[in-house]
């Protein structure tokens, strides 16, 4: 009978790239200037960093995150398309656009904006404008919407979020904590990477006017594709900032700064302070013996079994102590078996999540054999010690 088998592997290599005693100055603990602030681990939501994570303050744009949620969920249950035209009413161009000094995408009044564009204008320009025409299109009004995405907020499981309008304009009651929205941009990270896009462009022309995307990182920070800045003086600056690096995804955001530079500079070294918690490790070089497997009805019982690429880990101290190891196969196998076969697969694991993956494959071919003596012996033999 085949089963699948999962074999937890012992990674000794591991004891022997321990970190070393000595703290290192990136190991040291970090120092935020930022009044809010949590940095988490993309992967696993774990978080790294954190201070006052949890107060609600005035997030400005970076509730626009929300309203992004909303459009985008909506997308994907097919109650609008990217190709949806939207007018730009009255109300959504007298208060969120130029009249109303905020940011804006300009878009010309009752004129017809589709979905995609808009989308666009909110993620790079931040414009005001468009959250509100997106807000009244799906909901009939931005009270409406608003009172929405607070609803949905909690299903997603933040406890404090309350919105009042699309945009983040100041509202006494508008308001959530960085951990909220750490949440959030780790949500449409993982379940919206079509979308996710949007966040990296670099630059959005409407109307004649050119805008850049207002997030420093992606001027010069090296693996930087996201998210959203915010200001206004009750919130200060904040930013909701993303970045990769060998594989490992972090996400951060930083709020109550109080000008554009100190936003940029704190970002970076977040970001820099995370990044540098983790080490390099080669597991596998490609062709590397991992383990064997038993095979069925063949001229060898057994087959070794080899990693079928590179496997380099980026893990920190503590991940490095609590990595599993397994390799699953629906075994036995049955000849023939060809060289290079995939077979199975290995799976590192943290905290029962999957870290990272790596297809084994058989090292060498295994014909079948026509004896039914020998059949029979493989079936008894799997019987009493399994496949």
């Amino acid at each position: 009978m085949k089963s699948l088998a999962n074999v937890s592997l012992l990674l000794a290599f591991l004891a022997a790239l321990l970190w070393p005693a000595t703290t290192t100055a990136q190991e040291k603990p970090y120092d935020s200037k930022a009044l809010q602030t949590i940095l988490i681990d993309a992967r696993t939501g774990a978080v790294m960093f954190e201070k006052d994570a949890d107060t609600a303050v005035p997030p400005a744009s970076i509730s626009k995150l929300m309203t992004m949620i909303m459009v985008f969920e909506a997308l994907k249950a097919n109650k609008i398309t990217l190709d949806t035209e939207i007018t730009i009413s009255e109300n959504a161009w007298r208060n969120g656009g130029s009249l109303s000094g905020g940011s804006t995408m300009y878009a010309e009044v009752n004129s017809q904006v589709k979905l995609g564009d808009l989308i666009k204008g909110v993620v790079v320009q931040s414009a005001n404008d468009a959250c509100i025409a997106i807000a009244e299109a799906l909901a009939g009004s931005e009270t409406a919407f608003a009172s929405r995405m607070t609803s949905r907020a909690r299903e997603l499981g933040l406890a404090t979020a309350e919105f009042r309008n699309a945009t983040g304009l100041p509202d006494p009651e508008h308001k959530m904590s960085v951990r909220e929205l750490s949440m959030l941009a780790r949500y449409i990270i993982q379940n919206f990477p079509e979308y996710y896009k949007y966040y990296s462009i670099p630059e959005f022309t409407w109307n004649g006017i050119t805008q850049k995307n207002r997030n420093p990182l992606l001027i010069d920070y090296p693996g930087a594709d996201g998210m959203k800045t915010g200001y206004t003086k009750e919130a200060g600056y904040g930013l909701v900032g993303s970045a990769t690096r060998s594989n490992r995804r972090l996400i951060m955001v930083i709020a109550g700064l109080t000008s554009l530079g100190d936003r940029q500079r704190e970002a970076q070294s977040l970001l820099d302070w995370g990044f540098g918690q983790f080490r390099e490790i080669g597991v596998y070089t490609k062709g590397d013996r991992v383990s064997k497997a038993t095979v069925w009805g063949g001229t060898s019982r057994s087959v070794d079994l080899l990693a079928s690429d590179d496997v380099v880990l980026s893990l920190s101290r503590k991940e490095q102590s609590v990595v599993e190891v397994k390799l699953s196969y629906v075994g036995p196998l049955i000849a023939p078996v060809k060289a290079g076969q995939k077979v199975g697969k290995i799976r590192f694991l943290i905290d029962g999540k999957d870290v990272a993956d790596v297809d084994v494959e058989a090292a060498s071919p295994i014909e079948a054999v026509e004896s039914m003596w020998s059949r029979a012996l493989d079936s008894l033999m799997i019987m009493a010690f399994g496949g």
